[in-house]
């Protein structure tokens, strides 16, 4: 375990293959897709052994409330310091608003400090005003323009 947390039951922790099966359901819950569960284990496992990629999980129990993943980017600019990327940062609908995403956001930051990242940067829909929001509130600022281009299997 990472951390606990102000919660009597919610906890930070490492993300575990156990946790695959409640994250595709997450997933789901978020975007309306199934997932792979072979496959995302796979991958997970693949992922773990790198040293780039990091994985939360906010759980209450044996419960996954929430997730997060951080990507460790190297940089040839300045002085060579890396950057994070956040992607999927997701609270199951009946636990948001309770600090879960705050949590997994705070716990990630200090995991990146301890590797000398500079900054973290994200990608999330301008429309979604509640996760603008938060973001701004939790430090981050609105004064780049994000872009992002979904790429479809070669046929």
């Amino acid at each position: 375990m990472i951390s606990s947390t102000g919660s009597e039951t919610m906890q930070i922790r490492d993300m575990i293959v156990e946790d695959i099966p409640q994250l595709a359901e997450l997933y789901r819950q978020f975007w309306g897709d199934a997932s792979d569960l072979a496959k995302m284990k796979t991958t997970f496992l693949e992922l773990q052994k790198r040293n780039s990629h990091l994985f939360l999980s906010a759980v209450e129990g044996d419960e996954l409330i929430g997730t997060i993943m951080g990507i460790v980017c190297e940089e040839l600019y300045g002085e060579c310091r890396p950057f994070l990327l956040i992607e999927n940062l997701i609270v199951d609908k009946k636990h948001r608003r309770k600090g879960a995403a705050r949590k997994l956001l705070a716990e990630l930051e200090c995991l990146v400090r301890q590797r000398n990242c500079w900054q973290m940067i994200l990608v999330t829909e301008a429309d979604r005003e509640d996760a603008c929001a938060f973001y701004k509130a939790n430090g981050f600022q609105l004064n780049n323009a994000g872009f992002k281009k979904k790429l479809h299997p070669a046929k």
